[in-house]
């Protein structure tokens, strides 16, 4: 079975090279797993035509000694910020795209005047490639100034903003921030379930148990998430160990081959995290049980919702864990038992009143019970 293009260049980006951010920013999972630091990719050049070439029907024309810039350097505070665009003198795109209009007006301008911007639009410190879009013919000077500067001259035949709205896609997922997690990530009744807790607690075992009850797995002992949006966290799996669970006592599984091909995909979103934690009689004691408090875990920035699962003899974890993404689901869709509860209280509190002595009535509470429901 072959892969997708896009999947092809989705495992070509986890192949690259990444840098540590500098700031030893996220405070990403505080307790139970280990995370490592923050990175963002590196992308040169030659990466994005690698995986655009196809698609956008990229030509090499000239600069080619410039295949090893990178598209941001490593020392930019917002990666993915102002990448790509149409021609600008005044901020100058890692990406300039250069279509209809800017032809145009290259071509209004003097002799002199030309010359100074294809001296300037070459000799952009910040500018990694230049893009000829709509199939025009590039002018012999922009070739001459690609070489000299050693900067990648790319044609394409497609229309500019079609080039932008490709390369703009395709930047904002190469260069997204990432971070390494230890954990098992599955797929629970289409939920994205991050299992962390301590090695050994029994992670790998409860994806067996859940893998046997029609459920998905995704990354075994590494995950790599991905922020691809303002609060979207994307989880995936490195491409060495797809497929792979290691289970103590079994060794490691193809989980593809025992539980068919619906047993396992590529990547997921991430909903919910479930800590599992030694039954101690300390921890006990200081449990909500009532959890008032949603708790939450930060992961590159974003609030993930977080419930902790207490392992022990007779317990079933694997229950647990769909009931507690049962009860996520019903939380999304604005549904919360214990406000519930408390406004059932409340109405039978309101019921009896103040001035009428004895228990009410079964009908009584029947109405009330219906109110609520």
């Amino acid at each position: 079975m072959q892969n997708s293009p896009a999947t092809i260049r989705g495992n070509r980006c986890l192949r690259r090279k990444t840098r540590k951010k500098s700031t030893g920013a996220s405070p990403a999972l505080k307790s139970g797993p280990i995370a490592e630091p923050q990175t963002t990719p590196v992308v040169t050049v030659n990466d994005l035509f690698e995986a655009e070439s196809a698609p956008l029907k990229l030509k090499w024309v000239a600069g080619e000694a410039g295949n090893n810039r990178l598209l941001e350097p490593t020392t930019a505070k917002f990666p993915g910020m102002a990448l790509v665009g149409h021609l600008n003198f005044v901020h100058p795109n890692r990406v300039q795209v250069i279509g209809e209009a800017e032809l145009a007006y290259l071509g209004k301008l003097t002799r002199e005047e030309h010359a100074q911007a294809i001296h300037s639009l070459f000799s952009s410190d910040k500018t990694s490639i230049v893009i000829v879009a709509n199939g025009r013919k590039i002018p012999p000077g922009m070739i001459a100034a690609a070489d000299k500067a050693a900067l990648a001259l790319l044609s394409s035949s497609l229309p500019s903003p079609v080039v932008i709205d490709h390369l703009q896609y395709y930047l904002t997922r190469a260069l997204a921030p990432r971070i390494t997690v230890h954990g098992v990530y599955m797929e629970v009744m289409g939920m994205g379930v991050l299992i962390t807790g301590e090695s050994g607690i029994g992670k790998s075992e409860l994806a067996l148990e859940l893998l046997s009850r029609n459920h998905r797995l995704i990354a075994d002992d590494a995950v790599e998430f991905v922020r691809v949006g303002p609060d979207v966290i994307v989880g995936q799996c490195p491409t060495l160990l797809s497929d792979f669970l290691e289970v103590r006592g079994l060794g490691i599984l193809d989980v593809r081959l025992m539980f068919g091909e619906t047993a396992v995909r590529h990547k997921k979103k991430l909903h919910l995290i479930v800590r599992l934690e030694t039954m101690q009689r300390q921890k006990m004691s200081k449990i909500d049980r009532l959890q008032s408090k949603q708790m939450t875990r930060r992961i590159l920035d974003v609030e993930i919702p977080e419930v902790a699962l207490f392992v022990g003899p007779g317990r079933n974890l694997a229950v647990l864990v769909e009931t507690a993404t049962r009860a996520y689901i019903l939380h999304m869709w604005g549904f919360d038992p214990l406000e519930e509860l408390m406004k059932r209280h409340h109405e039978h509190m309101n019921i009896r009143g103040p001035g009428r002595p004895g228990a009410p009535t079964a009908d009584t509470l029947r109405k009330a019970r219906n109110k609520v429901d």
